[in-house]
């Protein structure tokens, strides 16, 4: 992406490893921890709409459940969630004690994260909230749970409303896509795995890394920040997103945003890879320069990353380096 003009897209592979059913530009592909960025931006819109603060406490929004959140959980903030500095485990890995819990959850959504929210912060934080950076999957669903509460919408209701259909995002939503399936990594090549509940995290979790879209769809997004930088976005002021992408805490990480340089973006690049282990996406944002770089793949693992890393390679050579 250049600003708002599509330069360039491209597929090529199968849908499917043993079919010669070709992927498509049209097909959805799972983003993993690139929804991160999402969820971020929409609990930016509903902070300028007043229904949240950067500041606003968990235990603002479920005071009843202040008897079942440790006390040192008590302080934490929105911002801190979202900047993974709430002193919430590293969940890189599934936590063995939780993990099997939210597979099991039932009912509504909104109902499950509720019961997250009390399930991880009954435990002593990992360290001292606002101490550091500790990578957490459960900051982002937290955050989800308290926009849910102060809405009365499910976080995918938001999110389609406030992000998706203001963008044009069609292709976009939750859960593993049924288009192209997600493979497997395996010493023989990739596995393919039948869209379902094997195909995906539990649904409770899909804030942080659950949502699909077509990789022009997710341009449409990718792009918008870049517009929003220059005060031309249509769901969110130029404040609000250089309040996301701000690395306030000089972590190398913003709000759903990795932060690093690089010479060929002339400075400051916004990146962030996902991954369920079936798929692999990335993007790279370069404000200087005003351009976007995204990549996916369904396939998971080092292979998945390594495809992505050369196509945007490839792109960047091809469509800076001249520059």
């Amino acid at each position: 992406m250049r600003d708002d003009e599509l330069v360039f897209a491209g597929a090529s592979g199968v849908r499917k490893v043993g079919s010669d059913e070709p992927v498509t530009l049209n097909d959805a592909f799972h983003l993993g921890s690139c929804t991160k960025a999402m969820t971020a931006t929409t609990l930016a819109i509903l902070v300028e709409k007043g229904y949240l603060s950067w500041d606003t406490k968990v235990i603002d929004v479920f005071p009843e459940s202040s008897s079942r959140i440790h006390r040192d959980y008590r302080s934490v903030t929105l911002l801190q969630l979202l900047s993974h500095r709430a002193g919430l485990p590293d969940d890189t890995r599934p936590d063995e004690d939780v993990f099997p819990k939210l597979r099991q959850m039932e009912g509504p959504l909104p109902k499950q994260r509720r019961e997250l929210v009390e399930l991880v912060l009954s435990r002593p934080p990992a360290y001292k909230p606002g101490e550091r950076m500790v990578y957490s999957n459960y900051g982002y669903v937290i955050a989800a749970a308290m926009a849910e509460a102060v809405t009365g919408q499910s976080w995918e209701e938001l999110t389609m409303a406030l992000v998706f259909e203001p963008l044009g995002m069609k292709t976009a939503g939750f859960g593993p896509p049924s288009d192209a399936w997600g493979h497997k990594p395996s010493l023989f090549g990739c596995q393919p795995i039948a869209p379902g509940p094997n195909a995906d995290n539990p649904p409770v979790l899909a804030p942080a890394g659950g949502v699909h879209c077509s990789v022009e769809d997710w341009a449409k997004f990718v792009s918008e920040h870049l517009r929003g930088l220059r005060g031309r976005s249509k769901i969110l002021s130029e404040e609000s997103f250089k309040f996301l992408h701000a690395d306030r805490y000089g972590q190398g990480y913003a709000l759903g945003w990795l932060v690093t340089e690089r010479e060929w973006a002339g400075g400051t690049v916004l990146t962030h890879a996902g991954s369920n282990t079936l798929w692999f996406a990335v993007v790279w944002l370069a404000p200087k320069r005003n351009v976007a770089f995204l990549a996916m793949t369904n396939c998971g693992g080092n292979r998945g990353l390594r495809s992505c890393d050369a196509a945007i390679a490839e792109m960047v050579r091809r469509f800076l380096k001249g520059e």
